[in-house]
């Protein structure tokens, strides 16, 4: 039986689930967390699903062996193409981002017409429009790939007008489909809240996977008897990094993305880089 006091495991496909990781330490904070970023293989959108669930189960092991009581995926692709497998042959709680994106929009929408960005590969799984429908049968759901925003997103442009084209471009038709509430299906997303927000105006309600997700994965830490809701004098919070390429760009990413949480040590940022594939 893990403790309360054992680190939570996050992971996601490269930079994106430091945004749920960022929401895990802020709603929190007495938690100590291991996350590891695919970074060698990243995008996972693109690749198949056999693919996908083999390298959710490489990076399962791997956190397993820093004796995690919980994890969370934070990639949109592995929740909708490899949670309910993996989870079948876990011990321990698991959580994806879509349940908890897809309970939020169908409380948020008021016209019963919600879009849903993501990687192809989510699109393709057909799990948001079968979450959604399952809470409320009578709302449309309209899904759009944008295989391009995690590229984006892993190489910085962030707010560049090249990101902002490529929006437009996107998020048209799905303006034309007078949605009032939009799933970023992609825990890199929330790093392009600010264009996607203006492409799509004020009228639609933006969700945001990462803070929906933490929030999600207090109640069922809670429910299980693990959280740790207060520090002894011999427990320290710490953050441990983990990467499967160029640690050093990760770690410029985390130090910006990072740059507001509040942290008990100097170093919060040590990354290492490791061989995923010997897991």
């Amino acid at each position: 039986m893990n403790s309360k006091y054992a680190p939570i495991g996050v992971f996601d496909s490269g930079v994106g689930g430091l945004t749920v990781a960022k929401e895990i330490m802020r709603q929190l904070p007495n938690e100590r967390i291991v996350y590891f970023g695919d970074t060698a293989r990243v995008p996972y959108g693109g690749k198949s699903k056999e693919t996908i669930t083999k390298y959710t189960k490489q990076i399962i092991r791997f956190l397993q062996t820093y004796d995690v009581k919980a994890i969370a995926i934070a990639c949109g692709t592995v929740s909708a193409c490899s949670l309910e497998e993996v989870e079948k042959e876990l011990d321990i709680p698991i959580i994806g981002v879509l349940k908890p994106g897809s309970e939020v929009a169908v409380d948020k929408t008021k016209n019963k017409r919600i879009g849903v960005i993501a990687t192809e590969s989510s699109i393709h799984s057909g799990m948001y429009q079968k979450y959604i429908q399952e809470i409320d049968h009578q709302i449309q759901v309209f899904a759009k790939a944008c295989p391009l925003f995690v590229p984006l997103v892993e190489e910085g442009l962030w707010e560049d007008p090249v990101t902002t084209e490529i929006a437009r471009r996107y998020l048209q038709e799905l303006k034309e489909q007078d949605i009032d509430t939009l799933i970023l299906g992609c825990t890199h997303y929330p790093l392009l809240i600010k264009t996607i927000g203006d492409v799509m105006g004020d009228d639609v309600t933006l969700v945001n996977l990462a803070y929906e997700t933490a929030a999600d994965l207090k109640k069922l830490l809670e429910s299980r008897g693990l959280l740790n809701v207060a520090a002894t004098e011999d427990y320290e919070v710490n953050y441990r990094f983990f990467v499967s390429d160029v640690a050093d760009k990760f770690r410029s990413f985390a130090e910006s993305i990072l740059s507001d949480v509040k942290f008990s040590t100097d170093t919060p940022f040590i990354t290492k880089q490791i061989n995923i594939e010997a897991f």
